[in-house]
């Protein structure tokens, strides 16, 4: 058996739960290869026993453990790692820092030699069927002006307003450490963290980084396609990879770098954009094995990992990355208003510093003043009472649209109801005119995609992202019956 009360570390203190603690632990051990498939793992009374904890803790981790797909329950035998996960090499993790890693793809540093030191537009009575962003209603923007205006009259705030690191203020980016840390199990110091203008500076950042011109990167047939115009302009080739029910074909994936050299994979685990799949436990094991057999970069876009209404979603690919393959990007932004541009890019630090020099190119810095604001938020709890009263919200407009979509529409349009994020996937019957549909929409007041933002020489079907948060149940209710004339 295993050393399981060394391997085990449980922190009281935390704010996360303790079976989340264990369950995570063994996600680890599973993905370091140090649990191989079919292992199986200590009866809950003797892990119990062993690392301090009741037994009926050590019941939810396996439950939540089952839930997502890491193990399975046998009768009369016991819980056993999923035999269908593949093999993994067990990885040797380097005993310094973990900040200091280096990552386990190529690319080329052209900034080595410097080192940082410090939608279309609506008429205003318009009902808008967004493609899926927060309502900003719900942003504490009263408590955010507050701690703003309060840090500028403040002696030290002053020097806020002065030239500071570009990397972004290092208040945020411990705080984001602390939020990622309880949120996606993420390990991670200020050194991995730039913060930038949203995701789509990060997009732009990594894709100068990692690729050159004629250097090919892979996205989905579906994908977001400001990130692919990104990719574009680096000069780089796309490889179509097909999107399914489970995310990323990695199978087609790996069939294509047996013949082409893949500099990058851009993907997006969490509510798929345009389609809002998840990708599988499997695939993204299979990813991770992918990239550091060949040797190419992740560039993971979790932009609203915080929306999820039903199960735990999984960890992200960055937090069961042990061979530094993935460049992690988030947003505050689409998770709080799009106008308040905060997002962060996750890497080795050596990238971050690179990332930093080019920023410095064509931004010298952000918002420090607005940073430091939102840091207070994060310390406060604010961000995270934001984040809790705005998901039970979400999950209840989804309910409510879903419940109209099923009803009313259910000849016209076809979609699934999400596990998160804040949009519909809704395929149109092939005899409605999306082009014509949006034309028609906006005489009559309300504001909805024709489509066209999603396809691209792969890509081209009858269906566009219908977002429910941003829309109260009134709202709704009048956009459905224009929506309904309409059609």
């Amino acid at each position: 058996m295993l050393p399981y009360k060394s391997l085990i570390q449980i922190d009281r203190e935390s704010s996360v739960t303790l079976y989340i603690q264990v369950c995570n632990t063994f996600i680890t051990l599973i993905t370091n290869g140090t649990l191989k498939p079919s292992d199986i793992l200590p009866s809950s009374r003797v892990l119990s026993e062993l690392i301090g904890i009741n037994r009926n803790t050590v019941k939810l981790a396996y439950e939540e453990l089952i839930s997502q797909g890491w193990a399975e329950s046998i009768d009369r035998k016991g819980v056993f790692v999923l035999s269908k996960l593949p093999i993994i090499s067990k990885v040797k993790l380097p005993e310094n820092d973990k900040s200091q890693r280096q990552e386990g793809f190529i690319w080329e540093n052209k900034f080595q030699k410097e080192i940082i030191i410090s939608g279309k537009s609506t008429q205003k009575d318009q009902i808008i069927i967004d493609d899926g962003f927060p309502d900003v209603r719900l942003a504490p923007i009263d408590q955010l002006m507050r701690e703003y205006r309060s840090l500028s009259k403040k002696f030290y705030g002053k020097n806020f307003l002065k030239y500071g690191s570009t990397m972004g203020s290092e208040n945020l980016r411990l705080s984001i450490c602390r939020y990622l840390s309880n949120t996606r199990g993420l390990s991670v110091s200020p050194e991995n963290i730039i913060i930038t203008k949203g995701s789509q500076m990060g997009i732009y950042l990594a894709s100068q980084l990692i690729l050159n011109p004629n250097d090919t990167i892979a996205v989905g047939v579906s994908s977001f396609t400001t990130a692919d115009e990104t990719f574009k302009y680096s000069g780089a080739n796309l490889e179509r990879i097909p999107i399914d029910e489970n995310g990323m074909d990695t199978d087609y994936l790996e069939e294509i770098l047996k013949n082409k050299k893949i500099k990058a994979v851009y993907i997006i685990p969490h509510h798929h954009c345009p389609t809002g799949v998840t990708m599988s436990m499997e695939r993204r094991l299979k990813l991770l094995n992918l990239a550091k057999e060949y040797r190419f970069a992740i560039i993971e876009d979790d932009y609203d990992f915080d929306f999820h209404y039903e199960n735990k979603p999984y960890l992200p690919l960055a937090s069961i990355d042990h061979n530094q393959n993935v460049i992690y990007i988030g947003s505050i932004s689409k998770t709080f208003a799009p106008a308040l541009r905060i997002g962060f890019m996750i890497a080795s630090p050596m990238f971050i510093e690179a990332a930093a020099v080019l920023r410095k190119m064509i931004d010298r810095q952000g918002d420090t003043l607005l940073e430091e604001a939102f840091a207070v938020l994060f310390r406060n709890g604010e961000m995270e009472r934001h984040f809790r009263k705005s998901l039970k919200i979400y999950k209840q407009r989804r309910n409510h649209f879903c419940d109209i979509l099923q009803s009313d529409f259910k000849n016209e349009i076809e979609f699934k109801i999400p596990e998160g994020g804040l949009a519909v996937w809704a395929n149109f019957h092939q005899n409605i005119n999306l082009e014509k549909m949006s034309n028609d929409a906006s005489v009559k007041g309300l504001s909805i995609s024709n489509g066209k933002f999603y396809k691209n020489d792969f890509f081209d079907t009858n269906a566009i992202r219908m977002g429910f948060a941003s829309l109260n149940e009134n709202e709704m209710e009048k956009a459905f019956v224009i929506l309904k004339k309409v059609l």
